[in-house]
């Protein structure tokens, strides 16, 4: 059975009723929408210009992410950047976000294992989720895995057979949502040790990326 993970709440009360990003950052920093906050070392927001048509969702901030305030920064950030290079588009030309914008660890002496958020951090975490495509009105959401696919589609996800084509909005899909690609996380080629399968992965989320690109204005 999937870990719910029993939170209760959300991050409704912590939202400002406001589209700017400066004040979403700032907000997003006293949230207690669930128990994430307090083994954090701080809030992750997002990335990226407001002007940005093509927006990425990832999982969740990592160790390096949690440290260092920004998304994508570590070691997944670095196959992201491999990624956006090979599918031709320029990172500074992306908003990257994550679905949970705290990072859920374990603590093993003084190393921090990830840990898979639930269903129900994913719940709470989704105003925000909702408030940022509110303020950047997207061409296209790009899923990096199946966290961030449940998150905005709203429901379960299946990255290898549903990547790499357009998904229209269903009912529960974030609002104001037009168009969504679903596609791995850069951590999965981490994980892969035989370099062949790490450039295939590459390319393939590469060639995901390339689809949303397309259905942008830029």
């Amino acid at each position: 059975m999937e870990d719910d993970g029993a939170v209760g709440g959300d991050a409704a009360a912590w939202v400002p009723d406001t589209t700017s990003l400066p004040r979403l950052r700032a907000a997003a920093e006293d949230c207690r929408g669930c128990e994430l906050w307090a083994d954090a070392t701080q809030v992750v927001f997002s990335a990226g210009p407001r002007r940005a048509r093509l927006m990425l969702v990832g999982e969740q901030p990592g160790d390096v992410e949690d440290r260092e305030g920004e998304p994508f920064v570590g070691p997944a950030g670095r196959i992201l950047d491999d990624v956006l290079e090979a599918a031709g588009i320029d990172r500074s030309d992306v908003y990257l976000t994550n679905a949970v914008k705290h990072f859920r660890h374990e603590k093993r002496g003084k190393r921090r294992i990830h840990q898979k958020p639930t269903v129900a951090h994913i719940t709470a975490c989704h105003p925000w989720l909702e408030v940022e495509v509110v303020a950047m009105t997207p061409d296209v959401v790009v899923c990096l895995g199946a966290t961030a696919g449940r998150a905005v589609l709203g429901r379960p996800v299946r990255v290898g057979e549903e990547r790499g084509r357009v998904i229209e909005p269903g009912e529960k899909t974030v609002p104001g949502v037009s168009a969504v690609v679903l596609t791995s996380h850069p951590s999965s080629v981490l994980r892969l040790r035989d370099r062949d399968e790490r450039r295939d992965s590459i390319a393939a989320i590469a060639d995901d990326l390339r689809v949303a690109a397309e259905l942008t204005d830029a």
